[in-house]
């Protein structure tokens, strides 16, 4: 139990003692003015009667007040389920599209890759075939180039020796 039950105890306890303990005091009959009659009755009798309507009054608010906190926890913990399953939902949803997202941009990235791959083989195919090209004709060049060197070298060589050509 809490300070406060053993505290509200202690009062009544105390009540009841000094009740029982006067009990001749407040059962004896007093003449009591209701303002517009008057009346016969004993004084501590009815200090008691309205002591515990105003007790079971507060008892009664006290219970009302705790149901009605109850039913409101119960419906904010109804709403928070209800806002947490539409979070999950929603992040559910985001990640589901973030996921999309990638994927899309990904499949892009390599479609572009295999673009830009397919047109670097087909440079490097071209500056091959140059190259080769270049080569040949290099080749070819050269070779003409040492034919007419040995073929100035034999007329020189010739005509020092005093052969014809």
């Amino acid at each position: 139990m809490s300070l406060r039950t053993l505290f509200l105890l202690a009062v009544v306890a105390v009540i009841a003692v000094f009740a029982a303990i006067n009990w001749t005091a407040f059962t004896t009959p007093t003449t009591l003015s209701l303002v517009f009659a008057k009346i016969e009755a004993p004084l501590g009798i009815v200090m008691l009667v309205i002591t515990g309507m105003v007790g079971v009054l507060f008892l009664t608010y006290v219970v009302y007040l705790q149901s009605t906190i109850l039913l409101e926890s119960r419906r904010n913990a109804r709403e928070l389920e209800t806002q947490r399953k539409l979070a999950d939902e929603a992040e559910a949803s985001r990640f589901t599209e973030l996921r999309t997202l990638l994927e899309g941009r990904s499949s892009a990235l390599e479609a572009a890759l295999a673009q830009s791959q397919s047109a670097l083989q087909n440079r490097l195919d071209g500056i091959s075939a140059d190259l080769k090209a270049t080569v040949e004709q290099s080749g070819t060049v050269l070779s003409a180039y040492i034919g007419e060197v040995e073929d100035r070298l034999e007329r020189k060589l010739s005509s020092a020796r005093g052969m014809p050509p």
